[in-house]
């Protein structure tokens, strides 16, 4: 934080006091935002952007999302909206279906909807609260910070500097978080194995349905069903995109076509790079998510690999338990430290476990089916009875699904124990079966190929 910014001699257009003013518009936002504001907690809810409308957004809303939104009265209102749903999930190598029907849920299926649609949807809704109030196009600058304690923001507006104090201060901006930043934190950060270039090809009328995924040849391309076209995810080695620009769109075309020959027709779509979008996976924690008036949650504190779409799941789940443990106190106008590291405690197992599970899948499985000169096929462990019942479970449910704690209805049992000891026997599960089965070659095209005959 920069004296200048947080100079008493700013000129500043408005200021405002409210009990919680919330950073950045995305799904923990929006949600955290909805939840304060229903129980009359007022919320100004800040986000930089004039809109929501930006590329390759994460859309898809796991049937733990379905069910909050349930509990909030907003589950068929929102399903009202046009959406996909995914229900079967059938990896690609002659691998075992997994059908999320199996999992007892009043939604068993993943609902596939543009993220923009979704936090229109939520903010609107929140709307017809009058302790809500959304902000748009506010970019924050500064934190006002009083003898330790984060009393509020200054954010940078169109027609200027604007000051928000609030009893508590909660970032949800994103992996790309500025009030992570301006707090000091520092992230403990992993080196996943890959980036994603994504892309968009037209869909047929006899096209199947739902996630698909191609690997061969040292190539991976994933193809996510949506309402009018596919979104394509091109998997390449971490940090080789300028090797991939170098060699030219031709050269993608060809590789998509290869491996995905029933695509083949409809490459020609790709005609510039700006139709190409890289992102930069990456995971990472902090130790500590919160300091005296601040709160950071979803990506903000655990940035989430975009692998099994994790990131929504885990950021509206860190919202939902939140306002479950900081409503009272913030309507008693006192949130102490002890509320806050509540809020980290009851999150950060399952956040940690899930990041684990899923680096240990892109460090064997992705980085073997990359090996220009390997075969890959999906390893047998994933038919083993327990795998397959846990699989959909956790990727459905996640781990430690939260629940609106104003509703009377009882939680299920496997969502109050089951949830914890199934995530850690997958965990070990895998642990163990991917050390075995996935050993990392010596050389690509010799060991591996040996362990793993061609699909």
């Amino acid at each position: 934080m920069t004296q200048e910014l947080l100079s008493p001699t700013l000129p500043v257009k408005s200021r405002e006091q409210t009990t919680c003013c919330v950073v950045g518009a995305g799904p923990a936002g929006a949600i955290l935002s909805f939840m304060l504001a229903r129980q009359g907690i007022p919320v100004i809810l800040l986000e930089s952007h004039l809109d929501f409308d930006r590329d390759f957004r994460g859309d898809t809303l796991h049937p733990s999302i379905l069910e909050v939104m349930d509990e909030l009265d907003l589950a068929d209102r929102l399903l009202q909206l046009p959406h996909t749903e995914l229900s079967l999930i059938a990896p690609p190598g002659g691998g075992p279906r997994f059908d999320l029907h199996e999992l007892q849920t009043k939604f068993p299926y993943v609902a596939m909807m543009p993220q923009t649609r979704f936090l229109t949807f939520v903010t609107s809704e929140a709307q017809h609260f009058p302790s809500f109030r959304l902000v748009m196009g506010a970019r924050v600058e500064a934190l006002i910070e009083e003898e330790g304690q984060i009393r509020g923001v200054r954010y940078r507006a169109l027609d200027g500097w604007h000051e928000v104090r609030a009893s508590l201060t909660v970032g949800t901006d994103g992996r790309f978080s500025r009030l992570r930043k301006l707090a000091g934190f520092e992230p403990i950060a992993s080196s996943p194995a890959m980036d994603v270039l994504w892309l968009r090809l037209s869909r047929k009328p006899d096209d199947p349905h739902g996630l698909m995924a191609q690997f061969g040849g040292g190539r991976a391309v994933l193809f996510l069903e949506r309402e009018d076209h596919w979104q394509i995810g091109y998997i390449i080695g971490k940090g080789t995109y300028h090797e991939v620009h170098a060699a030219g769109l031709g050269t993608l075309r060809q590789a998509i076509a290869e491996t995905a020959p029933g695509f083949a027709d409809r490459v020609a779509e790709l005609t510039d790079w700006k139709q190409v979008s890289m992102l930069s996976v990456e995971a990472n924690r902090l130790r500590r998510w919160y300091r005296p008036g601040l709160l950071l949650l979803g990506d903000t504190a655990h940035v989430m690999s975009p692998a099994g779409g994790n990131g929504i799941n885990y950021a509206i789940m860190d919202a939902v338990a939140a306002a479950n443990i900081l409503t009272a106190p913030l309507q008693a106008g006192q949130v102490t430290l002890a509320d806050l590291a509540r809020v980290q405690r009851r999150r950060e197992w399952p956040t940690r476990v899930i990041q684990a599970i899923v680096t240990l899948m892109q460090d064997r499985l992705l980085k073997a089916a990359l090996y220009p000169n390997s075969s890959f096929t999906f390893p047998s462990f994933l038919g083993w009875p327990l795998v397959r019942k846990l699989v959909p479970l956790l990727f459905g449910l996640g781990i430690q699904p939260e629940h609106v704690q104003q509703q009377a209805r009882p939680r299920p049992l496997w969502s109050r124990v089951g949830i914890w000891i199934a995530g850690t026997l997958l965990l070990l599960a895998l642990a163990w079966a991917i050390r075995r089965l996935l050993r990392r070659p010596e050389e690509p095209g010799t060991a591996f190929q040996e362990e793993t005959p061609s699909c």
